[in-house]
């Protein structure tokens, strides 16, 4: 495997465990720093158009692609990436800024790391 590969595969890598732990966020991180990381998420994509990590690990987003829909496809699966695309850049971050707020503003959690 080349460096160029390599390279590739540990920003894919990177990328996923920052995507899939913004899940885990409203539980983790307090919503002083988890709202304004979500809220720069949503502008980057306003910004941009686009997500920067995305073509680090190789993926143009000419085709509608998103990390999900890269990760989909990677495990065999033929995504619809413009439902995908709509739900990530328009729906997600902000929901889980919103779940953070009830967890911990509204329903009185505190977060468990900081």
């Amino acid at each position: 495997m080349n460096y160029h590969k390599i390279k590739k595969e540990t920003i894919f890598i990177l990328h996923g465990v920052l995507t899939f732990g913004a899940f885990f966020i409203p539980f983790l991180i307090s919503w002083q720093i988890a709202v304004p990381i979500l809220a720069l998420t949503v502008v980057q994509h306003i910004i941009y158009g686009r997500c920067l990590l995305l073509s680090q690990h190789g993926v143009s987003e000419e085709d509608g692609s998103t990390f999900f829909s890269d990760f989909f496809e990677r495990l065999g699966f033929k995504p619809n990436k413009k439902a995908i695309r709509f739900f990530t850049r328009k729906i997600l971050y902000s929901l889980l800024a919103f779940i953070t707020l009830i967890w911990q503003v509204w329903l009185g959690h505190e977060a468990l790391w900081f």
